[in-house]
């Protein structure tokens, strides 16, 4: 005997009913109306992207190019074995819609870079969620989107090389200290004379362990990395989030 389906009023309700208990109905109904827009779903961003839609935020817009490879299973949510070789930000997708199937998930294959970045439409989201890698691209972001009104930004500093979740933690750009990626941003800001035009809050930890990358040529080309510091960088970012949608 096959069921009925559920209606999606009574899905939802069902769904995030500890949400409602958590935050109260009308911080829940926000969050519902909350747009987001995550650049980079992988060792950061995925984990971001999967606890903000089980948080109950009805518009996620994911920004990738790259694919799933066998070295992204030991820490992104969206890897398996099964998964090697799909489009990244499609793979998410179809992950996110099965947790929700009435949120609006878009998922973007490409990259951001100075010439993409106004196809975007950053002033139509509540939140920018920074999860790329590269300096030239992450600096570009977040001085673009820091010369908005809207939106917020909320930024991840460098996750590989660490160890130790309890050392993550949160503060403004300018006050993040012993963090490498936040370094060379503001090396990179003093040089080009762009600076970011207002205050924004970084997820960040000072770790930084010897010998856990791969050189070539002296140059290192890979970073040791684990699920339990990018799921607690990604959860921290999905936090800020929630936070101040539910304010």
């Amino acid at each position: 005997m096959m069921e009925t389906p559920l209606p999606d009023a009574v899905r939802e309700r069902s769904i995030f009913e500890r949400l409602d208990l958590l935050v109260g109905a009308d911080a829940a109904s926000a969050l519902g109306r909350t747009r987001v827009i995550i650049f980079g779903v992988g060792g950061v961003g995925g984990w971001c992207a999967e606890s903000l839609v089980r948080s109950g935020v009805g518009h996620l817009t994911l920004v990738d190019s790259d694919r799933v490879c066998a070295s992204n299973v030991n820490r992104q949510v969206v890897a398996t074995t099964e998964t090697v070789g799909q489009v990244k930000v499609l793979a998410m997708k179809e992950r996110l819609s099965a947790i929700n199937p009435d949120a609006e998930i878009e998922a973007e294959e490409r990259f951001y870079s100075a010439e993409t970045c106004a196809s975007f439409g950053l002033d139509g989201y509540d939140y920018v969620i920074d999860a790329i890698d590269s300096l030239r691209e992450k600096a570009h972001l977040i001085n673009a989107v820091t010369r908005l009104e809207r939106p917020v930004l909320f930024s991840s500093m460098g996750a590989a090389r660490k160890m130790d979740p309890f050392r993550i933690r949160k503060s403004e750009f300018w006050k993040v200290s012993g963090d490498g990626l936040a370094r060379a941003l503001r090396t990179r800001f003093r040089k080009t004379g762009e600076f970011p035009a207002k205050k924004f809050t970084c997820v960040w930890s000072d770790e930084s362990l010897p010998n856990a990358g791969a050189a070539v040529d002296g140059e290192v080309r890979a970073n040791g990395t684990i699920a339990h510091v990018t799921a607690v960088f990604g959860f921290a970012l999905a936090s800020l989030v929630v936070g101040d949608a539910c304010r």
